[in-house]
């Protein structure tokens, strides 16, 4: 299991929901934070609630749907000379519930897929090189088990995108130390996923970041959240490490 103390991680979307379960977790552990914020002033309960914890941290903000945001983003990242470690492309949005789905209107794909899809192909292209070369490097991409749902299309078809990419950038990872997977929450009480959720958001712990810990080589695995509700962070891992 990597011991991840130390190490930075990028965070986006961190100051809430499942971004900010996961800043919990990771800084528990003793994981230095990059917490991506649109509003750096939402971040900063989690900003000092991580600092608390003994760990370096920082907020930047980006809005993810704005391309040269995010590029300005990882500019500050590389101006601090902060290594990146771990990466968790947590954010996305959710546009609508479109009962009439034959009207989905165009901007549901436009939004979508610049959040979801190619803000997190921008991180991962401008960060992953450099673990490569360091050897080292884990990536979690948050995707989504929605299928079948037309009415939220914009959302469904960016996370399938995201879940191609990240499979076929697996392939040529294999056999490395720079592993990236993907995590599917589940269907949580958040600001996304709503009231009427079956589960709760601390459920996500520790099956949403079993993928930064896993220690095996093996690239572009599914790991459901839920399957790991309860485990200690060790049983997860062997669990996970068990998936093909």
């Amino acid at each position: 299991m990597v011991n991840v103390k130390g190490k930075w991680a990028l965070i986006t979307g961190a100051s809430r929901g499942l971004g900010y379960q996961t800043a919990i977790f990771m800084a528990k552990q003793g994981c230095n934070l990059i917490l991506q914020s649109r509003t750096p002033e939402h971040s900063k309960k989690v900003l000092e609630e991580v600092k608390a914890l003994g760990v370096e941290a920082y907020v930047l903000k980006a809005e993810l749907a704005n391309h040269e945001e995010v590029v300005s983003m990882l500019d500050e990242i590389e101006a601090r000379g902060t290594q990146v470690d771990i990466v968790i492309n947590n954010a996305a949005v959710q546009i609508a519930y479109r009962t009439d789905y034959w009207k989905t209107p165009i901007e549901d794909f436009d939004i979508s897929f610049k959040i979801n899809f190619i803000a997190v192909t921008t991180i991962c292209y401008r960060l992953m090189p450099k673990m490569i070369e360091r050897g080292f490097g884990r990536v979690i991409n948050v995707s989504s088990g929605i299928m079948n749902e037309p009415e939220q299309a914009g959302y469904s078809a960016s996370k399938a995108a995201l879940d191609k990419y990240t499979r076929d950038l697996g392939s040529k990872l294999q056999g490395t130390d720079v592993i990236i997977s993907l995590a599917d929450p589940g269907w949580c009480r958040t600001d996304l996923g709503g009231p009427k959720a079956p589960n709760s958001v601390e459920s996500v712990i520790p099956g949403i970041v079993v993928g930064a810990f896993v220690d095996d080589k093996k690239s572009g695995r599914w790991f459901p959240a839920q399957d790991f509700t309860g485990m200690t962070l060790e049983a997860a891992v062997a669990k996970a490490e068990s998936y093909k």
